[in-house]
């Protein structure tokens, strides 16, 4: 069964921050490669710095201060903000990692339903050009 947007849209947020983990993963790996970082042990340590819940929390706090988003994709970060998530990863608090969720929601959301263009400029927004 295919799932159509008006499905995708309907989708709980712990289910659309699964496939936002991956995308997002995926963006950071290519972002830090193509910015000229090759080493696999640098890799990892600077694509930390973009995907721990902290980094994630911080990120879409600030362009939700920013008016980033538009009314539909912030109530798809509140559904991923409320999701019950079971059990929170010990290294944070309750709160910065429902903010991740909703982060890692987001993206799913965008990417599932083909908005390619507005991932993209996310992406954009929240990985520097250049990387230490």
């Amino acid at each position: 069964m295919r799932l159509s947007d008006a499905d995708i849209k309907q989708l709980n947020g712990t289910t659309l921050a699964y496939m936002g983990d991956a995308v997002m993963e995926q963006f950071v790996r290519e972002h830090l490669i193509r910015n000229g970082q090759v080493k696999p042990n640098k890799l990892h340590v600077s694509a930390t710095k973009f995907v721990s819940a902290k980094a994630q929390a911080g990120m879409v706090v600030q362009l939700l201060e920013e008016n980033f988003f538009t009314e539909e994709e912030v109530a798809v970060i509140k559904r991923g903000r409320n999701a019950n998530q079971g059990t929170v990863p010990k290294n944070t608090d309750v709160q910065t990692y429902r903010h991740a969720t909703s982060f890692e929601a987001i993206i799913g959301y965008l990417y599932l339903l083909n908005e390619h263009e507005r991932l993209k400029a996310l992406m954009e927004t929240v990985l520097p050009d250049k990387q230490d």
